[in-house]
C-alpha cells in the first residue's frame, strides 16, 4: 500500500475510533447526557463498536492498525515494513487528536454545563465563571472523557496491567492470520477484534481503564491540555507515560511470542 493509503486510512480510522470511544465516555460522564451513568458495560461495548467501525472504514486502505502497539507487533511479526512504522504512528496520533476534538465539538454544550455546575465542581465559580483551583483541585472531572487513569496509582502494577491487556489484544490480531489455511479472517477480523476489545474492557479494564493503545490516550490527553475548558482540572502528565509505554511493550511482546510459538 502507498504512503497516502497509510496516511488516509490510519488518520480517518483512528479519528473515528476516538470519536466513538471518547463519545461513549462523554455520554456516560455528563449529567446532561441521556446516557449519564450508564456504567462500565456501556463503555466496554462502546469502545468495542468504536474499534469495529474504525477498522471497517480503514481495513481496505491501510490495514486498520489504528494502534501503535498493533503496528509494532506486526512489524516484529514481519507483516509490516519497519520503514512504514513512523508513518503509521504519526497518522494514528493525528487521527486521535482529530477524534478528541470531534468529541469536544459534539458535546460542547455538555462540557460547558458540566464544568460550571456547582454540584459537579464542588464550589461556586467566581464572577469570571472560573473556580479557584487551589480550593477545588479536582474540579471538573472531565479528563476521563479524554484519557485513562488508574483506580489504584501504583506504577508497576499499572504498567504490568497495560502490558498484559495489550499483549492479549495484539496476539489475538496476529493469530487471525492462522485461520482459513493462512488466509486470515478477512473483514470478519474487525468483528473478532472488536469483541476482543470488549472482553479486555470487561475483564482487564478495571485497574487502569485499558488504554491498550498509546495514541488513544496521548492524543486526547494533548487535546485536554490545550482546550480552553474552564475548571477542567489537570491533565495528569505524571501518569501519561504508563498508557504509552505499557501498550508498546505489550505489542512488542505479542509480536515476539507469535514468532516463537506460531511460526
Amino acid at each position: 500500500m502507498s504512503s497516502s493509503d497509510i496516511f488516509i486510512g490510519e488518520t480517518i480510522g483512528t479519528a473515528v475510533l476516538i470519536l466513538l470511544g471518547g463519545g461513549v465516555c462523554a455520554a456516560v460522564t455528563f449529567k446532561r447526557s441521556k446516557a449519564y451513568e450508564a456504567g462500565w458495560v456501556a463503555i466496554a461495548f462502546g469502545w468495542g463498536f468504536a474499534v469495529l467501525t474504525g477498522a471497517y472504514l480503514s481495513s481496505g486502505v491501510s490495514g486498520a492498525h489504528l494502534n501503535p502497539a498493533v503496528t509494532i507487533g506486526l512489524a516484529i511479526e514481519g507483516g509490516t515494513k519497519w520503514s512504514d512504522v513512523p508513518l503509521y504512528l504519526g497518522s494514528q496520533l493525528l487521527g486521535a487528536i482529530i477524534g478528541a476534538l470531534l468529541v469536544w465539538a459534539t458535546y460542547y454544550g455538555q462540557f460547558r454545563a458540566h464544568l460550571t455546575d456547582p454540584e459537579i465542581i464542588g464550589t461556586q465559580p467566581g464572577e469570571d465563571g472560573l473556580v479557584d483551583q487551589k480550593a477545588a483541585p479536582e474540579a471538573g472531572p472531565v479528563l476521563g472523557v479524554f484519557a485513562t487513569g488508574p483506580e489504584i496509582r501504583h506504577y508497576v502494577q499499572n504498567i504490568i496491567t497495560e502490558i498484559i491487556a495489550t499483549a492479549v489484544l495484539v496476539l489475538a490480531i496476529l493469530t487471525q492470520g492462522l485461520n482459513d489455511g493462512g488466509n486470515g479472517l478477512g473483514t470478519l477480523g474487525a468483528l473478532i477484534t472488536a469483541l476482543v476489545v470488549v472482553g479486555i474492557g470487561l475483564s482487564l479494564g478495571g485497574p487502569t481503564g485499558y488504554a491498550i493503545n498509546p495514541v488513544r490516550d496521548l492524543g486526547p490527553r494533548i487535546v485536554h491540555a490545550l482546550l480552553p475548558l474552564p475548571n477542567k482540572g489537570g491533565s495528569d502528565w505524571a501518569y501519561a507515560w504508563i498508557p504509552v509505554a505499557g501498550p508498546l511493550i505489550g505489542g512488542a511482546i505479542a509480536g515476539g511470542l507469535y514468532n516463537l510459538a506460531f511460526k
